[in-house]
């Protein structure tokens, strides 16, 4: 939906505000090229460089693709479910949910982390609905590195200013080909639109007065030095896939040139290559021949046919299994998700084990990210009641268990901790720990308190019952009065 913005005088940006975006667009123009080949990594899209020995001219052509880098990034991915967001003090967290629901986040949050994963670092973006309503929610956006940048105090730990630089026609009505910018400052976001003379024009200012910018980033693997944070598809991942993928192509070269076996014979008249009316035969039609019928030569001996051996793909192949066990140690994956596999097949605990790193990969992850989409929650509600949440209030965020253990597990091991006496056998936390979802939790919490008034209800029954008498009516009950007897 677009949304209509009225005419408004034109107004230019300041000398300071323009200072700033034309240094933010520098900083987003300077990383979309190592954005964009993480990005062709994980869609399999990447040029392969031929080295140039092997591969002849009439297989230039050939593309060869191996999708570990993708395979990878996704099992890490696959293991961080955001599932609720929640008060830390347990209170109502209604309020939470009906945002987190109205901006889709529980869906939205897998596609943050993934562009986490493959740039390195995504936006989360906080303002107001724009629906023109008192009650409408405010509106949380998840954005991509190659749109948008921001500017970050090290010292502070947050940001200072924000851009975006996308397509107009998704908030105003403009032209389709028209792009926009979008600048966050701490006291106000400002819309801008290019103008006829080649600068940009304010279309709209939304003085928020929060005093912080609206803005989070999900960065992925940072360091003290490297804020801003580091892909999981790195410079080995893409050497070895570079490398994998030559492998692959060599095979198909020597499935073409060197699969079928060549033969050879020694003593042969030259019609031996001839048919019946004495046509010379092509190499095609000799080689296929499954029969050959030779003479014996002028000196009575008969030709020698033989064979040399057909080429053997296993020692590429044993090179390919040897980068795919290089690949899942980058990776911090199993092997066999890769596609390796052994003459000995793993165990149970075996492949749990080698999912140890991944696990704990992930559970790093969850706490960082579950950081980022607190202050992203916390920015909603300040936009929202126009003050900042109290700080004696934390929010919490819900995941899922990144081990992913079995149902049979996670009771087996809740029951136990009940029978110990380390957790109640009526707590939400125990209900968590059994693996049962915040939704499900909810419905039953739900008739639990059903449950409870309805027992609460029997037993008022019960005692009403055990005072009447058999008739339903209340028992004769001495009544002391005054003199007159009453």
């Amino acid at each position: 939906m677009t949304l209509s913005i009225p005419e408004l005088p034109l107004v230019y940006l300041s000398d300071e505000e323009h200072a700033l975006i034309n240094l933010l667009r520098a900083d987003l123009l300077r990383d979309r090229w190592a954005l964009q080949l993480r990005d062709a990594y994980f869609n399999g899209e990447q040029l392969i460089r031929d080295l140039g020995i092997s591969i002849p001219p009439q297989l230039k052509g050939l593309h060869t693709v191996i999708g570990w880098p993708r395979v990878g990034v996704e099992s890490l991915e696959e293991r961080l479910d955001l599932e609720a967001f929640r008060w830390a003090d347990g209170s109502d967290s209604s309020e939470l949910t009906e945002i987190a629901e109205a901006n889709d986040l529980f869906d939205e949050s897998s596609l943050a982390h993934l562009d986490a994963f493959v740039y390195g670092r995504e936006y989360l973006a906080v303002g107001s609905g724009g629906c023109g309503a008192d009650d409408c929610p405010p509106l949380i956006t998840a954005e991509s590195p190659l749109d948008m940048t921001l500017m970050w105090d090290a010292r502070m730990r947050m940001g200072t200013a924000a851009l975006r630089e996308c397509a107009a026609d998704s908030f105003i009505e403009a032209g389709p080909e028209e792009r926009m910018l979008v600048l966050y400052l701490p006291d106000q976001t400002v819309m801008c639109l290019p103008s006829e003379s080649g600068g940009w024009e304010v279309v709209d200012r939304d003085e928020h007065k929060l005093g912080v910018v609206p803005v989070v980033r999900l960065a992925n693997r940072q360091r003290t030095a490297d804020r801003v944070g580091k892909s999981e598809i790195t410079p080995e991942v893409m050497s070895i896939t570079d490398a994998a993928c030559r492998r692959l192509m060599g095979m198909e070269v020597a499935a073409e040139f060197f699969g079928a076996p060549q033969r050879y014979i020694l003593g042969a008249s030259e019609s031996a290559f001839q048919d019946a009316e004495g046509n010379a035969l092509d190499a095609w039609q000799t080689y296929i021949g499954r029969m050959l019928g030779l003479e014996r030569d002028e000196n009575g001996e008969i030709p020698t046919v033989g064979q040399f051996p057909a080429h053997d793909p296993s020692g590429m192949t044993k090179i390919i299994d040897l980068y795919a066990r290089i690949m899942a140690s980058q990776m911090s994956v199993a092997p066999h998700v890769l596609g390796y596999s052994s003459d000995n097949p793993a165990s149970a605990d075996a492949i749990r084990f080698a999912d140890n790193r991944q696990v704990k990969k992930a559970e790093r992850r969850i706490r960082r990210f579950g950081a980022g989409w607190q202050q992203a929650m916390r920015l909603a509600l300040w936009i929202r009641d126009g003050e900042p949440p109290d700080k004696a209030r934390r929010i919490e965020t819900v995941w899922r268990n990144p081990a992913t253990p079995t149902v049979a597990a996670q009771v087996d091991a809740t029951v136990k901790l009940v029978q110990a006496g380390v957790l109640p056998a009526d707590s939400d936390v125990t209900l968590e720990m059994a693996g049962f979802t915040e939704p499900q939790r909810q419905r039953i919490a739900a008739d639990r308190r059903r449950s409870s008034a309805a027992t609460a209800g029997r037993s008022i029954l019960d005692r009403l019952a055990a005072v009447n008498g058999p008739d339903g009516l209340p028992d004769a009950v001495e009544v002391t009065g005054g003199d007159d007897g009453l």
